[in-house]
């Protein structure tokens, strides 16, 4: 078992939580609750993802500052309609995975956790996607 195996498991379990507000969202319909609750989550992988990237006294700062921008608008987030946080929360995550990607440290990574990541990326914006097509649904 290589040391990414648990990096790997616990990505694909932290895709979940998106897929369940996809299924309850086919299974009962849109559902304002359920387009919060989605987007309460991505804005915290998000963060979390964002923070992962913080390598403190290992960064210059141009990657320091790529680390946290893409937390930086939250605030101003709050008071946008649903479809376009979901838009920018689908833009940033793709943006925190190419950062990563082109850090110095990614050809070290294991090639399995570099496949996860851009797996679950592509899984990730898929299913915002979806989110802003039931936002929009929503507010028709």
């Amino acid at each position: 078992m290589h040391p990414y195996f648990n990096h790997i498991q616990l990505g694909y379990f932290g895709f979940i939580p998106f897929l369940a507000c996809i299924a309850w969202t086919l299974m009962t319909g849109v559902s304002s609750d359920v387009l919060h609750a989605f987007q309460f989550y991505s804005l915290g992988i998000l963060a979390f993802m964002a923070g992962s990237l913080w390598r403190a006294g290992e960064q210059t700062y141009k990657q320091a500052i790529l680390a946290v921008i893409v937390v930086i608008p939250y605030p101003l987030l709050s008071i946008a309609a649903p479809q376009w946080l979901l838009l920018y929360l689908a833009i940033a995550y793709w943006l925190v995975y190419f950062i990563e990607r082109s850090s110095s440290r990614w050809s070290d990574y294991h090639k399995d956790y570099q496949k996860m990541r851009t797996v679950l990326t592509s899984l990730v914006f898929v299913s915002h996607l979806f989110m802003i097509a039931q936002a929009l649904e929503l507010n028709a």
